[in-house]
């Protein structure tokens, strides 16, 4: 991989992915082991939640937002009936794919991946790479760094089974998702499915990030990069189901960890209104980099607060750090 640094206007947390040069080969022979996987309608659906079809309204125009992320403007957007996991996928739920398929993630080919500074144990620290990102130089390149080691050698998931697998890239979550049967949603599907049938709120459960003092999702408590004070009862990724669900019955849709989405990602494209731009099924041709929403365990008011339900930003297909995952989601009719 060739790490490029973030390219955003805005300030962000983030890394904005990778590129490389076998970007696009991927597993060869996965569509094969595939295809011979039967997965009925049962097992598809199961831990799904059906959104009904109709408009809403996507984006946001409030102070605080990032309107150079293509936040805005404020569009009925319609979205056609479809299902959306409830829960981010898991690392269990990884861990049977690879073992059935034999897959290897981008991650796990290449040797490496980002790793937040402070989740760098001792073990580890021996096999940080040279690869650096000035723009966020909190990233570490950390050999041995994948979705069954997320801080590199040393670690495990062990305690994690629960927690959403990391360390997933858009072409890991997309093959994922194929096997599983379904597929990842749209822009437009992901954030009428985070708003969980609130109009134009600032969070799913709301506009108030804490209400009565509570907290909703898990985010960075303290002075970012440096304090997590872990207020919210985590320093990294809390398991799936963790806080309260938004009014479709979604965990996590904010904080936790960033989930791709399935397109590409554009600041304009939804600038001008018309057929293309207002209908969950189209979005723009091509790019470099895909959607990733939601914020993650490392989004701060004072820094990056894409948190947001309207928030977004991108990495590369390739791309995989280890705060990045993903749900799936599958068409209806």
């Amino acid at each position: 991989m060739q790490p490029e640094p973030p390219t955003e206007k805005s300030p962000s947390c983030c890394l904005r992915g990778a590129s490389s040069s076998w970007a696009g080969k991927g597993n060869l022979d996965l569509q094969a082991k595939q295809s011979a996987t039967a997965k009925n309608i049962a097992e598809m659906t199961e831990g799904m939640v059906t959104i009904a079809a109709g408009p809403f309204l996507m984006g946001s125009e409030q102070p605080g937002d990032f309107s150079a992320d293509g936040e805005g403007p404020v569009r009925q957007t319609h979205v056609d009936e479809f299902q959306i996991d409830a829960k981010a996928v898991t690392v269990a739920q990884f861990r049977h794919f690879s073992q059935e398929t034999g897959y290897q993630t981008d991650a796990e080919r290449e040797g490496w991946s980002f790793v937040f500074h402070a989740l760098v144990g001792s073990s580890a620290r021996a096999h940080v790479g040279a690869t650096t990102l000035p723009d966020a130089p909190w990233w570490l390149a950390v050999n041995g760094a994948c979705w069954y080691a997320p801080e590199g050698l040393g670690s495990d998931t062990s305690a994690r089974h629960q927690h959403p697998v990391v360390h997933v890239s858009w072409r890991d979550a997309m093959a994922y998702a194929h096997w599983a049967g379904k597929r990842l949603p749209s822009e437009a599907e992901w954030e009428k499915a985070a708003r969980g049938t609130l109009v134009q709120a600032a969070y799913p459960w709301g506009n108030e990030f804490k209400p009565e003092g509570q907290h909703q999702c898990n985010t960075w408590q303290g002075r970012f990069p440096d304090i997590n004070t872990g207020a919210d009862g985590y320093i990294a990724t809390c398991p799936v189901d963790a806080f309260e669900p938004n009014g479709y019955g979604l965990y996590n849709m904010a904080g936790n960890v960033w989930e791709w989405c399935a397109d590409w990602w554009n600041a304009d494209w939804q600038a001008d209104a018309g057929p293309l731009t207002r209908h969950t099924s189209q979005s723009p041709e091509s790019g470099k980099e895909k959607v990733i929403r939601g914020g993650s365990y490392l989004c701060h008011a004072s820094y990056c607060n894409r948190y947001r339900v309207s928030a977004r930003t991108a990495s590369t297909p390739n791309g995989s750090a280890g705060h990045m995952g993903f749900r799936c989601a599958r068409s209806l009719g």
